[in-house]
Formats: C-alpha cells, structure tokens, sequence
C-alpha cells in the first residue's frame, strides 16, 4: 500500500513508540528515589548508558528531569510538576471535594486526604494537612498498597476489582500490624462492610492511625475514599466519633457525584 506523503512507516511508528515507552519507563525510575544517575537509569531499564543518557537528555530538554550541576544526578522536573498539578486541579472529584474536605479538617481537627484506587494502589489526590497530623504521618508519600492503609482497605471492601488487584500483587509488609496474607485481607475487608468504615492502628507506621469511608457510585462501588489521620495515641484509641464525620463528609460526596452523573 502507497503511504501517504508526510506520513510514517510501520517501522517509525514502532520505533517511536518504544522511545515513548522509554522515557515513560525512565521517568517511573524516579518514583522512589530522589536523585539517579545516567548508571542508575541505565540499569533499572536494562539498556546501555548511551540510551541512559539520550533519554534523560531528552526529558531534561522539555523540564520533565533536571540535573543536579552539583553532582550531575538527575531528578524530576519543575514542568512535571506543573503538568501533574493541573491534572489534579481538572479531577472533577476532586474539584467537587474541596468545601467536604476543608469542613472535615475544622471538625476533626486531623489531616484529610482524599483518595482513589490506582491499580493494586491507593492514591492521594488531596491532602488537607494539620500540625498534630502532619507529625503522626512522617513521611508522605502519595501512593501506597492498598491493603496497608484505612483508605485502601475501605476502598477494596466496596471495589472488588480493587481486592483483587491487591491479592495478585500480594501483601508487604510495614509493621507488625499490617495485614500479611488474604485470609486476613479479606476477613478485614468483611468487618469494614459490617461497619461502614475502615480504621488502620500502626499498619502502615507504627505511630500512624487513620479512619476512612467509601465514596460510592450509584451502584454501591467505592470511586473514593475521604479520610483523616492522626497519632494512634489520640486517633487510634477511640474512632468512632472520626467514624461519624469522615461517613458524613463521604456519603455527601457520593451524592454530589451522583448528581453530576
């Protein structure tokens, strides 16, 4: 078949495809280390350092990476963050949110995250932060396995799909307390549907706790989840009045996103 001028051969498309896939797959090196090397990149890909280096030059080309000019490491960019900051500001659920999650933190008196399945994963699309709340997390990371936090928990107990992801990729390990095999994931899933609501007492970190209810579709199918996390001395001991406020705030949520749908 004659191609059209101008237009790309089977082998070109194939080509830029995989350099597309290339970079992509450069760019997810950075999701748990700050700063990497040409080296580094080159073998977590398993390409030679020449291709390394053209990709890294590539993304730093378009601000997506930086290089550190004191140590020639490489690092993500200010333009990625600007592309993932109006991603997060176009999610309608999270645009619909705002006012819940700004009400939940004045009466709560604790960090308030909203947050949606990604895969296997949890992932924070806004976090309404506190002092007393910020001190009990420590580290914030915006994704983490499902099974590890009241967010991901409550979510796979109205998503099955979500269980599923999170038994096929199985269960690591954060504390003493996490729940480390399916037998115990889906007797927990069991007791949050019993509930309404979903708590998590030093499973992810020891001096972390957080309660957490599903936002639902209009067919009982958690899109969400909103919660509140705080310190396991003062959180954990007692959720039940958090229990109340976090369903409150997220039952109002499924109904505005059912309005809109």
């Amino acid at each position: 078949m004659t191609e059209r001028p101008g237009s790309l051969s089977e082998h070109e498309v194939a080509g830029g495809l995989k350099s597309v896939a290339s970079a992509l797959a450069a760019l997810d090196c950075f999701l748990e280390d700050e700063e990497l090397g040409v080296t580094d990149v080159a073998r977590r890909l398993g390409v030679a350092k020449s291709t390394s280096h053209r990709l890294l030059t590539t993304l730093a080309s378009r601000g997506l990476v930086e290089q550190n000019p004191e140590n020639g490491r490489y690092r993500l960019g200010l333009h990625l963050f600007e592309l993932g900051q109006l991603a997060l500001e176009r999610v309608e659920l999270r645009r619909q949110s705002k006012a819940l999650l700004e009400h939940l933190r004045e009466a709560s008196g604790w960090t308030v995250h909203l947050s949606i399945r990604d895969g296997a994963d949890s992932l924070f699309l806004d976090r309404l932060a506190t002092l007393r709340g910020m001190k009990a997390m420590g580290e914030y990371r915006r994704r983490w396995p499902l099974h590890a936090t009241s967010s991901g928990k409550v979510i796979c107990a109205y998503d099955p799909e979500g269980a599923h992801a999170r038994i096929v990729a199985g269960f690591p390990v954060y504390t003493a307390h996490t729940l480390g095999s399916k037998a115990a994931f889906t007797a927990e899933l069991e007791r949050i549907r019993r509930q309404g609501y979903a708590t998590s007492r030093g499973e992810l970190m020891d001096s972390l706790a957080s309660v957490a209810a599903p936002v639902l579709d209009g067919h009982g199918i958690a899109i969400a989840a909103i919660s509140i996390t705080g310190g396991v001395d003062e959180l954990g001991e007692n959720p039940d009045r958090q229990a109340r406020l976090v369903q409150a705030a997220a039952k109002r949520l499924s109904a505005q996103m059912a309005g809109r749908g």
